[in-house]
């Protein structure tokens, strides 16, 4: 992805540009709220992260301009305000996510992943195919009523696939949008997980109930076939 950081501390700065640009982003890093916002406005980013006590025009100054602009790049909030009152005024402006300093990088990296993966606007917080339902923002997996306990890599399966219903998700895609890996013809990565994603969701019913089709030789797909 590519990544804006609008950062005055030099330190936190680097270690951002470092840690990011580690896992393969391309990372440019804005050293106050003025040239943060004219980047944010004139170029092209993924998602952008940004300090909320800045220099020149603060962190909620630049999200409520990129909102009102029809902007709607992911943006993460960083500060070392935790009150409650803090985050929900940076909710409010338009932040897609919030983080109080100081966090675990691992903590970063995974909020970063989640928000690439928010539709763009961020304002979906359920997805339903049938009577299977994911609260975004609880995450709540529940089936017919049943909350339904899954791992964190079965939750984010899931939420693909129900972002994608009808359609067939080959192996390939399973695998680069959910495991962010290359294809790899020998690993029965997506089968396994599937197989425990099914169990899981048809535990306790009758019948045929599964949701989930295996299409031979291809991968798989949620819902009625579109």
């Amino acid at each position: 992805m590519r990544i804006l950081v609008i950062e005055d501390e030099p330190a936190m700065a680097d270690q951002l540009r470092q840690g990011l640009g580690e896992m393969g982003h391309a990372v440019e890093v804005a050293p106050d709220g003025r040239q943060g916002l004219h980047r944010a406005v004139t170029e092209p980013y993924d998602i952008i992260v940004t300090d909320r006590m800045l220099p020149g025009p603060d962190g909620l100054t630049i999200l409520r301009v990129l909102r009102s602009a029809g902007i709607a790049t992911p943006v993460l909030v960083l500060t070392a305000l935790g009150e409650v009152e803090s985050r929900v005024e940076g909710l409010d402006a338009g932040a897609d996510d919030y983080l109080t300093k100081p966090f675990v990088f691992e903590e970063l990296r995974a909020r970063l992943q989640a928000l690439a993966r928010r539709p763009a606007g961020g304002a979906e917080t359920h997805l339903r195919v049938a009577d299977v339902e994911m609260d975004l923002l609880r995450r709540v997996v529940r089936r017919g009523g049943r909350v339904v306990e899954l791992l964190p890599t079965e939750k984010r399966l899931l939420e693909y696939m129900l972002r994608h219903p009808g359609q067939v998700l080959t192996r390939t895609m399973l695998l680069e949008q959910v495991w962010e890996f290359n294809f790899d013809p020998n690993t029965n990565i997506v089968d396994v997980h599937v197989s425990r994603l099914r169990r899981k969701l048809d535990a306790g019913r009758e019948g045929p109930s599964t949701l989930i089709r295996t299409v031979r030789g291809v991968g798989y797909a949620i819902g009625t076939a579109g």
